[in-house]
């Protein structure tokens, strides 16, 4: 059992930045990667970002968030952020944080554990 809390989301102008957080806690010691997740109004659930705990914290990024974003270990144990820059409109959505037993993937499907997501606004 792993428990995650999302942090960070809110209203930000087209070309702004947020930073949001994901503290897990529980059972962690299955967990090997923890990613970011996206999903708009009327739309699936898309990747955005994931990092492992293993492979030297590799990362991998959606293409539509390459040079925008970037995930990284926090200091905390068990928390990772994604740092948003150059924030668009297109990118307002609920994000998720979520953690799996597997190394880092793009399918949410490899995901075990989600968190209850924060909502992103960007207005153009």
């Amino acid at each position: 059992q792993v428990q995650l809390v999302e942090s960070g989301g809110g209203l930000v102008q087209a070309g702004g930045s947020l930073r949001l957080s994901c503290a897990a806690s529980g059972d962690t010691f299955s967990t090997n990667a923890m990613g970011w997740f996206r999903q708009a109004p009327g739309k699936e659930r898309d990747f955005v970002a994931a990092v492992s705990w293993s492979y030297l914290s590799s990362t991998s990024y959606a293409d539509s968030v390459k040079g925008r974003f970037t995930i990284s270990r926090g200091n905390a144990k068990n928390t990772v952020y994604l740092q948003m820059d150059s924030l668009k409109p297109e990118d307002t959505a609920v994000y998720y944080c979520a953690a799996g037993k597997i190394g880092s993937s793009r399918y949410s499907s490899a995901y075990d554990y989600w968190g209850q997501g924060t909502q992103v606004t960007v207005s153009s």
